[in-house]
C-alpha cells in the first residue's frame, strides 16, 4: 500500500489535472449560501477524484470536504479537503485558486498540500519535517518592522459576530498605510505568508477545509498561527492569524485595537 504522503500528493495532483482542464472552459455554475458563494461542476468533479483516490487505499478513513461535508468512519484519522479553495476566481478566469487536502491524525495535522495548477505551484509540509515548494525548501519571511509589511486577507460571504466589525479592522491596517492584498483563497494566502511573499494574513468565519493543509505549512515554513486572542489554532477556529511570527504581536495588538 503506498504511503500516506503518496496518496495525498496523487489526490491533489489528479484533482489538479482536472481543474486545469476545465480552466477557462465551460461548466456548469450554480450559488450556494449567499448570491456570490459560487460552486461549480468541477469542484464536484475535483472533490470526486480525490475522494476516490482516498477510498482506494483507506476506505476506512474519515473524510471532511466542503461539497459533501463529513463523510464520518470510525477512525483517527480525518482528510480534509477543498477541491477547488478560490471557486469565484476559477469561475470567472483567474488564476488564482488551488487544491487542498490535509491529513489529520486525532489532534494532529500530518500532512498538507496546497496546489494551484495554473501557476504549477505545489506546496507541501509534513509535521516535523518542513514545507517546500515544488520541492524546495520554503520559510518565513525575516521582515521584523510592522510598518513595512505586506499583508493579504479575505472578507468573508457571511459578516461574523464579533467585537469587531471585519471592515474596521481592514480599515485599521490601511490607515498605517501598510499594502494590502486579497487573493481569494485562503489556502493560497495562508502558502504565500510561508513561503515569504506576505508577512501576515488575517480573516474571519473560514472552515477546516481552507485553512488545514495551509496551516501546517506555515508551522513548518517558521510561521505563527493563533486566533484573534493570540491563543494557539485549531483549524475548526473561525478566526486565522498567520505571520512569520515577528510581526505577529503587532498585528494581534492592531486587530484588538478598540476605537
Amino acid at each position: 500500500m503506498p504511503h500516506m504522503k503518496e496518496v495525498l500528493l496523487k489526490a491533489t495532483l489528479e484533482a489538479g489535472k482536472i481543474i486545469q482542464r476545465y480552466f477557462n472552459g465551460t461548466f456548469k455554475i450554480d450559488n450556494k449560501e449567499g448570491i456570490n458563494n459560487l460552486v461549480t461542476e468541477v469542484d464536484k468533479l475535483s472533490e470526486d477524484k480525490i475522494i476516490e483516490i482516498i477510498r482506494e487505499y483507506y476506505p476506512g478513513h474519515s473524510i471532511i470536504s466542503e461539497e459533501v461535508g463529513e463523510l464520518i468512519q470510525d477512525s483517527e484519522y480525518q482528510w480534509i479537503i477543498d477541491p477547488i479553495d478560490g471557486t469565484v476566481n476559477f469561475a470567472h478566469g483567474i488564476p488564482i485558486c488551488c487544491v487542498s487536502i490535509a491529513l489529520k491524525h486525532k489532534d494532529d495535522l500530518l500532512l498538507g498540500a496546497v496546489f494551484n495548477p495554473m501557476m504549477n505551484e505545489l506546496f507541501f509540509a509534513e509535521k516535523g519535517k518542513g514545507a517546500t515548494l515544488n520541492g524546495i525548501p520554503i520559510a518565513v519571511s525575516g521582515k521584523t518592522d510592522f510598518k513595512k509589511a505586506c499583508l493579504v486577507t479575505g472578507f468573508p460571504y457571511k459578516w461574523p459576530e464579533s467585537k469587531e466589525h471585519p471592515i474596521k479592522v481592514f480599515e485599521r491596517f490601511i490607515m498605517e498605510g501598510l499594502p494590502i492584498r486579497r487573493l481569494g483563497s485562503a489556502a493560497i494566502d495562508l502558502c504565500w505568508v510561508a513561503c515569504g511573499r506576505f508577512d501576515g494574513f488575517w480573516e474571519y468565519n473560514l472552515s477546516s477545509w481552507d485553512v488545514a493543509a495551509g496551516y501546517l505549512i506555515v508551522q513548518e515554513a517558521g510561521g505563527i498561527i493563533t486566533n484573534f486572542e493570540g491563543n494557539p489554532y485549531d483549524v475548526f477556529e473561525r478566526e486565522t492569524l498567520a505571520t512569520n511570527g515577528l510581526i505577529h504581536a503587532a498585528m494581534l495588538e492592531a486587530i484588538n485595537r478598540v476605537g
